[in-house]
């Protein structure tokens, strides 16, 4: 599921509305955004444990955890305004530019 227009960019803040982090209304910043997997990485969110041999750069070995991905589908925006997650609308500026807008206060995310 290759898509070009995502909702979510690197840097945005989102919220958690499904999957196994919905519970308690988590937010994240998001740190890496993968559009051929439809799938996303938030600071701070489904940490997995991952099993590290022994290395030069890890000389005892053992076991890291590390954020893993999110379905991208999982994921709304979060608006400071609103203080909720939101669904976004596509505007376009006067300079042409394409920008995000919550569909609810109508809060420009992108300048």
């Amino acid at each position: 599921m290759a898509t070009t227009h995502m909702h979510v960019r690197r840097n945005d803040i989102v919220l958690v509305c499904a999957g196994r982090e919905a519970e308690g209304k988590k937010t994240g910043k998001v740190l890496q955004v993968m559009p051929g997997k439809a799938k996303a990485i938030v600071e701070g969110l489904n940490f997995i444990h991952k099993t590290m041999r022994k290395s030069q750069d890890h000389p005892k070995g053992g076991i890291i955890k590390k954020e893993g991905t999110i379905a991208i589908s999982n994921l709304m925006l979060f608006c400071p305004h609103c203080k909720d997650g939101v669904r976004v609308a596509r505007v376009r500026g006067e300079n042409g530019k394409v920008s995000r807008k919550c569909k609810q206060c109508g809060h420009l995310f992108d300048g």
